[in-house]
């Protein structure tokens, strides 16, 4: 059997109760070496096989996981904050079918929930925003042009931008052609919920100077709106005027 397990976004307390609990028990362990908290590892039993996926191929990854199964062990694969956003698990799903060998997921605590909690932010705030953009610059890995940032940049929504911190001037430009003022909120946050984590607060037009001038190049987030501001509606929820299922309004 072979468990996908989010390693959640950095601290080693965010892993999930189930995921630690697959760690645990796994004989074979293959995790982001370049991405994953590798105190993570010291859930791992004594005589658990570890291997790290960065220095390996996709070919490489799936012939540890053969030789696991062959041996009737039990295999973890450790992603970074939780595989389904740019976790590269599709198509090792698809070589596993092909194989016959059993796997699940296990749900892992997302960056861009980590840097939410580090910036105390809420990305969907009433009459600001009730949509979060989740997307990356294009770089070596291509981006469709339908999907690009100037694109999604024209409905001024929450956006969260993962493996960008090395494009940001790039990045800059699109946001501000696209829709979003130049004196937009922004931050970059810096390994969220590490025990290094670093947040940079400046506004779109400045952007690409808040990147460089603290000398950042991966493993950091670009957040980008106006939920990072002060202006917002209640929720009706909690509005004592507004009648839900469970409470009638106040008169």
């Amino acid at each position: 059997m072979v468990h996908f397990v989010g390693a959640g976004s950095g601290a080693v307390d965010l892993i999930t109760v189930r995921g630690a609990r697959l760690l645990g028990e796994a004989d074979v362990i293959i995790y982001a070496g370049s991405l994953v908290n590798p105190e993570l590892l010291r859930y791992a039993k004594d005589g658990c096989e570890i291997h790290d996926s960065a220095r390996m191929t996709l070919e490489q990854v799936i012939d540890v996981i053969k030789s696991a199964e062959a041996a009737g062990k039990t295999t973890v694969r450790l992603h970074t904050g939780d595989s389904s956003i740019y976790g590269a698990v599709r198509e090792q799903f698809d070589a596993l079918e092909k194989l016959n060998i059993a796997y699940d997921v296990c749900p892992g605590v997302s960056a861009f929930c980590g840097a939410a909690a580090a910036l105390r932010a809420e990305y969907t705030l009433p009459d600001v925003s009730q949509s979060v953009i989740i997307t990356r610059a294009a770089g070596r890995t291509p981006v469709p042009d339908r999907e690009s940032i100037r694109s999604f940049a024209q409905h001024r929504a929450t956006m969260v931008l993962f493996l960008t911190t090395s494009l940001a001037d790039d990045a800059q430009v699109q946001l501000i052609e696209g829709g979003y003022p130049a004196d937009t909120p922004a931050a970059v946050v810096y390994k969220a919920t590490w025990p290094d984590q670093r947040i940079f607060r400046c506004i779109v037009g400045t952007l690409g100077d808040t990147v460089r001038e603290n000398g950042l190049t991966k493993t950091s987030l670009i957040v980008v709106g106006d939920f990072l501001g002060d202006n917002y509606d209640r929720s009706k929820l909690y509005d004592p005027g507004f009648t839900t299922e469970f409470r009638q309004a106040e008169r």
